[in-house]
């Protein structure tokens, strides 16, 4: 029987890579739902190629423009936070949980508390509810899956049979666009620059994180609750070439890499068909035309969200969740120009120091420690702006 899937997220970057792959191998995967924010005529085309049961938009208002794209389809359709949720919790073989932001929260905690397979590519679900989303996938059955690059390599690589045996983890980060620049390179670069990822081709908010390090800082974050590993065992090398993902050392000092293409199709199939594998279109890799591996420490100096990232998981409790919305609120203002790069990092830390916040024991308390650390981000902002 073909597998069930349903996208949550499926206009994204994620969720049209995952229905390229499905598109390619339609006898195998029966499409249950695809859910967009706002993007009508993406979520409308992607439900009629791939034959869809039903399509959600999350943007209710939007409703009869998705109803008129997809008249005459056959594809049912809904929208609302509410549909959102429904279409996570339908119990689907396999999920690809890939909403951006804290809007991803509920539907991923949704899904997984329904079992089947769940492949995370929202960041947030870890970040700022980790141990909410691995208690729920154990109390529903759920399978979890990491589709990011860096923890997908480390999943293909860990002895999930034998955890003891692993010493450390290690993350690779391209470095990204401002790699080489200095501090006062980094003072003028503008949001076209820091888009401008050298190896990845990522949405605009990913991308802006890549910039400035706080992707591995929050990839960091999501590795600790998906692998059984003390903080201090996880590290973070810079590596330009995202030839080599992510490695996993035993404590015989065997080192185990993934190594691949900088094609995201690549951990997404390996979701997909896990535990099989399926072929992709992805570029095959040529050690001898790439010729070389380099690696670097991380400067602190100049990419300061890592070390954020790094004090904020030690400290654990809400300080992951106000450090990832603290982020977004700075991001975003970014891109629009309204601040300068390396006032991201400051806005973050200056969250960081005046948000006190208990630890949330649910995902509405992670929700309302999100909301009050952007609503603290944001009179943070406004002192920056310029």
């Amino acid at each position: 029987m073909p597998r069930s899937v349903t996208i949550l997220g499926a206009t994204g970057s994620v969720g049209r890579s995952t229905l390229d792959l499905i598109g390619r191998n339609r006898d195998l995967y029966r499409v249950v739902a695809l859910t967009a924010h706002k993007d009508v005529a993406g979520l409308a085309a992607a439900a009629r190629d791939v034959g869809a049961e039903r399509a959600i938009i999350a943007d209710e208002s939007l409703l009869p423009a998705l109803r008129e794209a997809l008249a005459g389809s056959g594809v049912e359709t809904a929208g609302g936070a509410q549909a959102v949720l429904e279409a996570a919790g339908a119990g689907a073989d396999w999920t690809m949980a890939a909403i951006v932001g804290s809007a991803g929260l509920a539907p991923t905690m949704e899904a997984l508390r329904n079992g089947g397979t769940v492949a995370l590519a929202n960041k947030e679900s870890l970040v700022s509810a980790g141990a909410l989303m691995t208690e729920a996938a154990k109390a529903g059955g759920a399978c979890l899956l990491p589709v990011d690059s860096e923890h997908n390599a480390i999943f293909q690589c860990f002895d999930r049979a034998r955890p003891h045996a692993v010493s450390r983890l290690i993350l690779t980060a391209s470095g990204g666009p401002f790699r080489t620049w200095t501090l006062d390179e980094m003072r003028r670069a503008t949001p076209a620059q820091a888009v401008a990822h050298p190896n990845w081709a990522m949405g605009a908010k990913i991308s802006i994180d890549s910039a400035t390090l706080m992707n591995k800082g929050l990839e960091l974050i999501e590795a600790y609750h998906l692998f059984p590993l003390e903080p201090d065992a996880f590290e973070i090398v810079v590596h330009p070439q995202s030839v080599v993902h992510s490695l996993v050392e035993y404590v015989d000092g065997s080192v185990l890499a993934q190594l691949g293409a900088p094609d995201m199709r690549i951990p997404i199939a390996y979701a997909l068909a896990w535990p099989e594998r399926m072929e992709t279109p992805c570029e095959r890799l040529d050690l001898v035309r790439i010729a070389r591996l380099d690696f670097e420490a991380p400067d602190l100096e100049r990419f300061p969200a890592l070390g954020l990232a790094m004090a904020a998981l030690r400290e654990g409790g809400a300080k992951p969740a106000i450090l990832n919305a603290a982020n977004e609120i700075a991001v975003a203002a970014f891109l629009e120009g309204s601040i300068a790069f390396l006032d991201i990092a400051s806005i973050a830390r200056e969250t960081l120091q005046c948000c006190d916040l208990p630890a949330p024991a649910s995902i509405a308390e992670v929700l309302e420690a999100d909301r009050e650390a952007r609503r603290a981000a944001e009179t943070i902002r406004r002192r920056f702006t310029i």
